[in-house]
């Protein structure tokens, strides 16, 4: 299996689980060229997507999903009420046959995959992240969310890879120049996982078999690659897994053999 980030950050976020002869985006939050492109530089073929899971509503998340409906086959893997949220405030209509509903806690099969969708706290309608099985290899997306509670913990256990937020450093976020309004969102408990609140969750669900751990959507004003991999080397301190910062432009790619 391989992983790839094609694109995490503030302004743009797409990732892609591949078994070579077929393709999974979660979310897509740069254009359909980009997707396209950064897929090509990692050597996965942009032929072999078939579906994005959609994980909320958000700009940086669903970006290219207009032209994606519009120029590509490709199903969509979205909740019921996101689905109804993108009709009604973006007129981005996901024709029935296309659309395979996500049911937070339910596990779907897509294509002798099992992808399992989980609730996670966040100021959207109703947002998940997504477990995903395929091949023998466990791994998971896991961001935007304001906090890591049990639920999320659970669904963190067990797997051989996971992307987990690292969005923000506490100390730079408070002394920075967003207005206090938009600090208070980020903070709050349905913001985004700062990178304490990562390295907490990262020592918990930490076991031999976690091969790999990416940081994902780490703000450019908020926090710096070396601040979030300096707080996940602690919590990951004696262990084999290795360690990597998924990046806004430059993607990158993993294999979990």
């Amino acid at each position: 299996m391989h992983y790839a980030a094609l694109a995490s950050g503030s302004k743009g976020n797409c990732h892609a689980v591949s078994d070579g002869g077929r393709t999974l985006l979660v979310d897509a939050g740069v254009s359909l060229r980009q997707i396209r492109e950064r897929l090509a530089i990692l050597n996965l073929d942009a032929a072999s997507v078939q579906a994005v899971a959609l994980t909320h509503e958000h700009s940086d998340h669903i970006g290219a999903l207009g032209v994606i409906l519009r120029r590509t086959d490709w199903a969509v893997i979205a909740t019921s009420e996101l689905r109804a949220t993108l009709r009604a405030s973006r007129g981005l209509d996901i024709p029935p046959g296309r659309w395979i509903e996500a049911r937070p806690g339910h596990p779907l099969d897509w294509n002798g995959w099992r992808i399992l969708p989980f609730s996670v706290p966040h100021d959207a309608v109703d947002p998940v992240a997504y477990r995903i099985e395929a091949g023998g290899r466990q791994m998971a997306v896991v961001t935007d969310l304001g906090q890591p509670t049990a639920l999320v913990a659970d669904h963190c256990r067990d797997l051989d890879l996971l992307a987990l937020e690292a969005n923000h450093d506490l100390d730079m976020l408070r002394e920075g120049d967003y207005p206090p309004h938009l600090k208070a969102r980020i903070l709050s408990r349905v913001g985004h996982l700062s990178n304490g609140a990562m390295a907490e969750l990262l020592a918990q669900v930490l076991s031999p078999r976690l091969r790999a751990v990416v940081l994902a959507h780490l703000s450019e004003a908020n926090n710096h690659p070396g601040l979030a991999r300096f707080a996940a080397e602690e919590a990951l301190r004696g262990s084999a897994t290795s360690l990597q910062v998924a990046h806004q432009r430059n993607p990158i790619a993993l294999s979990v053999a």
